[in-house]
């Protein structure tokens, strides 16, 4: 992905040069294939640009309409580029790239034209004729973009923080809400703008703005809705089916100037995606597809790694393995990228950066996986829906194959009555119940202080309750059972989901790498926003759907498996033994700066015993108090460490 940046003089006052090369400095790890920069009086637009797409590369950034002075910078990937020409016409003759796609897109349609885009992007353009700056995000927050805003005076955004923050303009206030986000983890979801600085906010996925000296116009211009179900004749028709639109998905995102490789698991969402993506290039000569997996030291007691080494039997693979036992391999470059985060919450994501430094070794730039196949393809309360339709012995065998693949025990039964008690509670009952039993927002801050590192003070401070009751209540209750439509559609919107899709990206983007996800392809969202819950579920199998579509593609003991294992701790785990002197460091240096977010007791102690006789929950709270202060010193003294070195 590309970094981009955009700075608008609301008081008029001219762009400086400077300014824009302070902001692009840190973007170029981003965009190491060159910087471009535009400015004209109050306006300023740039680009690092990270080559992944013949179009990215044949065309210069920004781009500048003639006619009119518009000018865009956009880090993007569009899916629908021959539909847009063909609906564009004459108008779009001698466009070249994305970006000047989109700009003619505006030319044609004005702000609406940002709904017709289909692909992964992030855009500034600016339109002199309105004084009017246009920023906009693709649908599912795959490339970010953040801004600040300060009425009357400046609008900046960027791909990153740090970019901001390179504007002396912009304010560098913490925001205390956020660590306390951080220290009680479920809150990481809690919106979809907030950022750890209190000036600076994402722009939502599936957004745009419109900035003009009167203000600031932001509106949503695509959400996710439930689609009217999909009848086919039988299941081996919606495997087919699907397995035309997951094709046409992965296919889309193998447009590339170079090699392209493909995140492996042994789970079967990935799998999948490095199925289809081999066969594709295999058919256009384009092979073999570059795989990167993070395994084991010993396959024979490991399920991941053996689910690994299987799936690569496939063919037109060229595998690249990493163990944690040989991060050794990795470092220092692994070290400095883990201590030196955009946020706190990207501690624990050492595996991703292990496989995309071996990506970068490859010289791929592109990194296909499948993030989103979990939200996708979950089957939610299909289990009630299939109750309340009488549908009981279906909903019991799921039950117990589920049972089954997750290996766990007296679990159908308590799980039935649940469901079924979702499935036929009547909504005023539910309403009354509610009324006369509301949730107990100072029992549940007080069950999180509890389980967690934070101080009760600090907890009281950023009103931790509210926090909590923000989160549940906007995004977690509803008037009763959904259907699979709407469920997935309240899911795809949940700011986990585009959560999870910033932290992949700050954790690889740096090395120079371009993730993409086949299943947040809108015409996989359609379709699987369609699916009828005897699709989701009712088989035994969790993703049975995905399992009939694989069907001669995948390995049978892969498609098969059972159980689901992940070693992303593992790595972890390895990189603390090998970086324990740094993590001394930060907790010794930055233990006054933290203390008064933790319990006086969680701060003051470092449990090295507790790591080395493997106590993983004390580990992880080590690390993460080691990562926040390190976070913090950052931002406030970054000479003392370098110095020390």
């Amino acid at each position: 992905m590309s970094g981009l940046l955009g700075v608008y003089r609301l008081d008029a006052a001219p762009v400086a040069q400077s300014e824009l090369a302070a902001m692009a400095e840190p973007l170029r790890p981003y965009g190491p294939d060159g910087v471009g920069l535009w400015r004209s009086g109050p306006v300023g637009l740039g680009l690092t640009l990270l080559a992944t797409t013949p179009e990215l590369l044949a065309e210069p950034q920004p781009v500048v309409h003639a006619a009119t002075g518009c000018a865009i910078a956009a880090d993007v990937r569009l899916d629908n580029r021959e539909e847009l020409l063909a609906a564009l016409g004459p108008e779009a003759e001698a466009v070249v790239g994305d970006a000047g796609l989109i700009l003619a897109a505006y030319l044609a349609w004005g702000v609406e034209g940002v709904a017709r885009l289909r692909g992964d992007f992030a855009l500034a353009l600016w339109d002199p004729r309105q004084q009017a700056l246009l920023i906009a995000r693709d649908p599912f927050g795959l490339r970010p973009l953040y801004y600040h805003w300060s009425a009357g005076r400046l609008f900046a955004c960027a791909s990153t923080v740090r970019s901001l923050l390179a504007l002396p303009d912009v304010p560098r206030q913490i925001n205390e809400a956020r660590i306390a986000d951080f220290l009680v983890l479920p809150l990481e979801g809690i919106d979809h703008t907030s950022t750890f600085f209190s000036a600076v906010y994402r722009l939502p996925p599936a957004h745009a703005a419109l900035i003009t000296p009167a203000g600031m116009r932001l509106w949503r211009y695509w959400a996710p809705e439930p689609q009217p179900e999909l009848r086919l004749s039988s299941d081996d028709a919606y495997a087919e089916a699907f397995r035309e639109v997951f094709t046409a998905a992965v296919r889309s995102r193998l447009r590339s100037v170079g090699p392209v490789g493909a995140t492996l698991s042994g789970g079967l969402d990935s799998s999948s995606v490095t199925a289809v993506a081999g066969e594709l290039l295999a058919e256009a000569g384009r092979g073999p597809l570059h795989t990167f997996s993070g395994v084991g030291p010993d396959p024979a007691g490991c399920p991941e790694t053996r689910a690994i080494h299987a799936a690569l039997a496939m063919p037109g693979l060229q595998p690249h393995l990493i163990s944690y036992a040989e991060l050794d391999r990795l470092m220092p470059q692994l070290s400095a990228l883990s201590w030196d985060l955009e946020e706190p919450f990207d501690d624990s994501l050492t595996v991703m950066r292990a496989v995309a430094m071996l990506a970068q070794q490859a010289g791929v730039r592109v990194l296909l996986d499948g993030g989103a196949g979990d939200v996708l393809l979950g089957e939610g309360e299909a289990v009630a829906r299939l109750l309340r339709r009488g549908r009981w012995l279906a909903a019991f065998r799921h039950l117990t194959g589920l049972r089954r693949f997750h290996r766990r025990r007296r679990w159908v039964a308590q799980e039935l009555v649940r469901s079924a008690r979702l499935a036929f509670t009547p909504a005023p009952l539910r309403r009354l119940r509610r009324r006369l039993l509301p949730p107990n927002w100072d029992k549940r801050e007080a069950e999180a202080v509890r389980d967690s590192v934070i101080s009760p003070h600090f907890a009281a401070q950023v009103r931790l309750g509210e926090r909590l009751r923000q989160m549940y209540t906007c995004f977690g209750e509803t008037e009763g059972l959904l259907s699979g439509g709407q469920e997935l559609a309240r899911a795809l919107d949940h700011p986990y989901l585009a959560s999870g899709r910033e932290r992949y990206w700050r954790a690889v983007s740096p090395l120079g790498i371009e993730p993409r996800d086949p299943f947040l392809d809108r015409r996989m969202v359609d379709f699987c926003l369609a699916l009828p819950d005897e699709q989701r579920a009712g088989s035994g199998w969790p993703k049975m759907l995905l399992r009939r579509a694989m069907a001669g593609r995948l390995p049978e003991a892969l498609r098969w498996r059972v159980g689901k294992e992940h070693l992303g701790w593992n790595f972890t785990l390895a990189l603390m033994a090998l970086d324990r002197g740094r993590l001394e460091f930060e907790l010794s240096v930055g233990m006054n700066t933290i203390v008064a977010y933790l319990h006086t007791g969680d701060a003051r102690r470092v449990p090295w015993t507790s790591l080395d006789i493997g106590d993983l929950d004390e580990a992880e709270t080590v690390w993460d108090i080691g990562h926040l202060a390190a976070w913090l010193r950052n931002w406030t003294d970054r000479s003392l460490w370098s110095h020390l070195c």
